[in-house]
């Protein structure tokens, strides 16, 4: 295309775009709140049927939250694998489909009654009774799906991680879920000796846990796949820690700040803050990022690079903790005595890219941000978030407000560590709400309305990119809230109803991308 050209179409009212996201808009929703048959949402014929509607809806992207098995809480960020996927994501339907198990046997098992909140203590205690009879008959069978690749060579495929992975299950389940720390000695330093005499005990439980993961893998590439042919990409989000309790941790010692008796010297969080007088204890693992740099940052490659063959962008979570990340002594009861350490900078990301291309990624670039951030955050080239929940506590300047925004910006209304926004408007000091609605020109009474005149400015903003929670194009309150950090329990529950995603809502969705030139064609 020539400059003259170029030129030509700027002034004719037609704006060239270069940006790495284009102009575009997605939905934010959780595998785990999908409607579905068996308890919790997966990987089920509503998955397909809700990327149906994001088609329909004009939307680009599905972000969901990391798909890793979760451990005690619940949690998607503290899970036992950074590798693994989540054996409640594998659709038991479809093995209904292939023989491995019946509807008579599952209906045999409690898998909770309410289609509008997971319960989590009834769906651990079927599920993997479910999917040991699939186990079980494929031992005697072989199962064909019809797409996806053989056992055999899934195995050879994630040899990397796999082994480790279901070993550290297997010993799991035969120590009734004690932490790896409180397992016998040569279990713990991981001496061959003991680790051959479990391997050959437990061969069958290993086996089983190699099967979840091969299951997971053939479902998830074919549901990927299938929104990828419908135009739709996967967001898909990386902890920037690993959960003490997992393989990694067990597997690889090496990585983070253990003591030579592998107890953590510190562990990572959050300082206190408006939102917490005490911080925020996460409880993970730091790492060792001498001995990461040291290796060339091979692990975190090698984790980044199966972050890409699960998802099409990959979002960060606390970025910031790339720049200097807060470190909390071991044994602490809160974050108030953390101190800031300096972390590996740009380093990781220029080798990332040298090793693995330049690839879609999100900074997750939240909280309280220090020159150094903003300037990590500006030379890795990757849009940051702006969440226009925080935009209304501290006037004009703030940047989350939308004539504050770059266009190199993924703007949310707010994320999964947030209120609904119908339930945050609820919840405003009469001082901010003063502000938000003078600033968004709201001139009605009614809740909905304010919702989508929010939804709206998100669309409206220059950022290229903006992703919405589907409990705010549902307009529902407090009760649909995904998580509140720092709290234990009553989280990562919500469902979305099987009919709640209409046509009528898709429509409404496609004609404001299109208003504001996000609509994916």
């Amino acid at each position: 295309m020539s400059d003259t050209y170029a030129k030509s179409l700027v002034f004719s009212g037609f704006v060239l775009r270069k940006e790495k996201f284009m102009r575009s808009c997605g939905v934010l929703l959780p595998v785990s709140s999908l409607p579905s048959k068996y308890g919790i949402g997966c990987f089920s014929k509503e998955a397909y049927e809700f990327v149906d509607r994001l088609k329909e809806a004009g939307q680009g992207y599905w972000q969901i939250l990391p798909l890793g098995p979760t451990s005690y809480g619940d949690s998607p960020y503290q899970s036992f694998s950074t590798y693994a996927g989540n054996p409640y994501f594998v659709d038991l339907e479809e093995l209904e489909k292939v023989g491995a198990v019946t509807t008579a046997e599952l209906n045999k098992f409690d898998f909770g009654k309410n289609s509008k909140k997971v319960d989590y203590k009834k769906v651990y205690r079927s599920r993997f009774k479910a999917l040991r009879l699939a186990f079980d008959k494929a031992k005697k069978k072989e199962l064909k799906f019809g797409y996806g690749i053989s056992l055999d060579e899934f195995k050879r495929l994630n040899e990397l991680w796999l082994p480790d992975y279901a070993l550290f299950m297997a010993i799991k389940d035969r120590m009734n879920g004690a932490a790896w720390t409180e397992w016998e000695e040569g279990l713990r330093l991981r001496e061959e000796k003991t680790l051959s005499k479990y391997r050959k005990e437990l061969k069958e439980d290993i086996e089983f846990y190699t099967f979840i993961q091969w299951v997971f893998d053939i479902q998830w590439t074919k549901l990927k796949s299938y929104a990828n042919e419908k135009g739709i990409k996967i967001i898909g989000d990386v902890p920037i820690y690993v959960a003490f309790d997992s393989a990694d941790a067990w597997a690889s010692p090496e990585l983070f700040q253990f003591t030579e008796e592998l107890k953590p010297i510190a562990v990572a969080g959050c300082p206190p803050d408006a939102f917490s007088s005490t911080g925020q204890l996460w409880g993970n693992p730091l790492y060792r990022w001498d001995y990461h740099k040291e290796t060339e940052y091979e692990w975190w490659m090698k984790r980044l690079k199966r972050a890409f063959d699960l998802y099409d962008t990959v979002r960060i979570d606390h970025f910031r903790g790339f720049d200097t990340y807060y470190s909390i002594p071991y044994g602490a009861k809160n974050a108030i005595k953390g101190k800031w350490l300096k972390g590996p900078g740009y380093a990781l990301f220029a080798r990332m890219k040298e090793v693995l291309g330049d690839r879609d990624v999100i900074a997750e670039d939240l909280g309280y941000l220090t020159r150094s951030v903003v300037k990590l955050v500006a030379k890795s080239g990757y849009p940051g978030m702006k969440v226009l929940h925080f935009a209304f506590y501290g006037g004009a300047d703030t940047t989350y407000l939308m004539h504050n925004h770059t266009k190199n910006t993924v703007v949310y209304t707010g994320t999964h560590d947030n209120d609904t926004t119908l339930g945050w408007f609820r919840s405003l000091d009469k001082k901010f709400k003063k502000f938000a609605i003078e600033y968004l020109g709201i001139n009605t009474d009614n809740e909905e309305d304010i919702v989508w005149e929010l939804i709206r400015y998100a669309y409206m903003s220059v950022g290229d990119m903006a992703i919405i929670p589907m409990q705010d194009f549902l307009c529902l309150g407090s009760e649909a809230r995904i998580n509140t950090p720092s709290t234990l329990g009553g989280n990562w529950e919500w469902r979305m109803g099987k009919k709640d995603f209409t046509v009528k809502l898709a429509k409404r969705m496609a004609a404001l991308a299109k208003l504001y030139a996000r609509e994916n064609m």
